[in-house]
């Protein structure tokens, strides 16, 4: 056998290996690391307490799918079911498409006679008042949204590792959720774009009424030991910013890119990039949700959180460990605030980056409803200390209590805790999908 020969034989094995045969050519001396058994650190924050997360580590052959587009994934998930399995995805998966694969559009979905300008003209507030939307565009519009969900909601079972390959791993128009399943890992991914098609019209939320919509991009309700690592998600291709504004309030298409609720708990979420996008991540859904009491305990480390609006996080009642993490803001772009502390919330932020333009102060940072406690320490703000504490007590319009130091409870799972301008440089490198090292 020739030199050539051979050299060619090895790219073509190393390509099977990979699963991405004749999807991307391969030199002949690369080298990649399968991160598909990898399983989370003994100390590698809330994920790693009581037994840690492995994910599908355990998985036999004949539960490891590489998998290339809707159907293939959805056959892989095997309907949520708790066998042990690993899902590598190749390329990039369109969760709006039908059983051919051929690409379905909002148009696709509509049904029973649904549009989105009779929705309006029959829901004006002008002339329907407060009251929450009934009859048949109502009907319509929940017809029609139930279409889509039956595509784009894809449900992940317990002792399942779904990863990218490679650098370009991409799954867009889904929501990926990890419902009453224990021990998910899921890395190495760009999610991307869970569109609404069918936002319903809420006329009592927040005092003026606001559209909500329906598709996290990525949902843990009831989920426990759950490791998200590497992962980039955004609005990618339809930013919020630029719907059109309807009844005095944003025509918004997407909810949390990663919401955490429903009594989630032991959760690390680490080197990740949330961009793009107003309501970030959201740990504890209601101030009535009191059986989420000693849960929600959720570990975020070396994150980016770049052109996010709010809720980086927002918490109720979860112990949330908040280290290492970058924050960014861009010169134009909108912003409320990054750290929310809710009911009986207990945020223990440590060394955190933030930068800003001019317009927002270190005040703003930090945003409290029914709060009562902030541990923070080794903050930046545009490269200076700052106390975010002191700073929110002392700019507070009395609207909400004084926040005090003591959380109640101390981290005890994590690594070293850099300082926040080595964070802020380290994870402006090394965050979001096709960046693990």
């Amino acid at each position: 056998m020739s030199t050539r020969t051979r050299t060619r034989t090895r790219a073509r094995r190393l390509a099977v290996a990979l699963g991405l045969l004749g999807l991307l050519c391969v030199p002949a001396h690369a080298e990649a690391r399968d991160i598909s058994r990898d399983t989370l650190a003994a100390d590698d924050g809330w994920a790693a307490a009581d037994g840690g997360t492995t994910g599908g580590a355990a998985a036999d052959d004949a539960h490891v799918h590489t998998v290339t587009d809707r159907a293939g994934l959805v056959r892989a998930l095997d309907g949520g079911s708790d066998t042990p399995k690993i899902i590598k995805i190749a390329g990039t998966i369109d969760a709006n498409t039908d059983d051919d694969g051929d690409h379905l559009d909002c148009a696709d979905y509509t049904t029973g006679g649904y549009s989105p300008k009779k929705y309006l003209a029959a829901y004006d507030p002008r002339t329907w008042g407060a009251a929450k939307p009934s009859g048949e565009q109502e009907e319509a519009r929940q017809a029609s949204a139930a279409r889509q969900a039956e595509r784009i909601e894809l449900e992940v079972g317990s002792n399942t590792t779904i990863v990218g390959l490679g650098s370009s791993a991409v799954l867009k128009g889904a929501s990926l959720q990890v419902k009453n399943a224990d021990n998910v890992i899921v890395r190495n991914l760009e999610l991307r774009d869970a569109y609404d098609c069918f936002p319903v019209w809420q006329p009592n939320t927040g005092g003026l009424g606001d559209w909500k919509s329906a598709y996290d991009t990525l949902w843990l309700s009831g989920a426990t030991h759950v490791w998200v690592d590497h992962i980039t998600a955004s609005d990618q291709s339809h930013p919020d910013a630029e719907e059109p504004t309807h009844f005095a309030r944003n025509y918004l298409r997407h909810d949390g890119l990663l919401d955490i609720t429903g009594g989630s708990d032991l959760v690390t979420v680490s080197w990740s990039r949330f961009a793009d996008h107003d309501k970030a991540m959201l740990i504890g859904n209601s101030d009535s949700a009191t059986g989420d009491r000693g849960r929600l305990r959720v570990t975020l480390h070396h994150n980016e959180f770049t052109s996010v609006v709010q809720r980086a996080p927002r918490v109720r009642f979860g112990q949330v460990h908040v280290y290492n993490n970058r924050y960014v803001v861009p010169e134009g772009s909108e912003y409320r605030y990054s750290l929310g502390v809710s009911t009986e919330s207990g945020v223990y932020a440590e060394n955190n980056a933030f930068t800003t333009p001019s317009h927002v102060e270190a005040a703003d940072l930090v945003k409290s409803w029914n709060g009562s406690a902030l541990h923070q320490t080794g903050t930046l703000f545009n490269g200076y200390p700052v106390d975010l504490l002191a700073i929110y007590n002392s700019y507070n319009s009395g609207s909400e209590r004084d926040l005090t130091a003591d959380v109640g409870w101390t981290p005890a799972l994590h690594g070293t805790v850099d300082s926040a301008a080595r964070a802020d440089r380290e994870v402006a490198r090394g965050a979001g999908a096709g960046r693990i090292r």
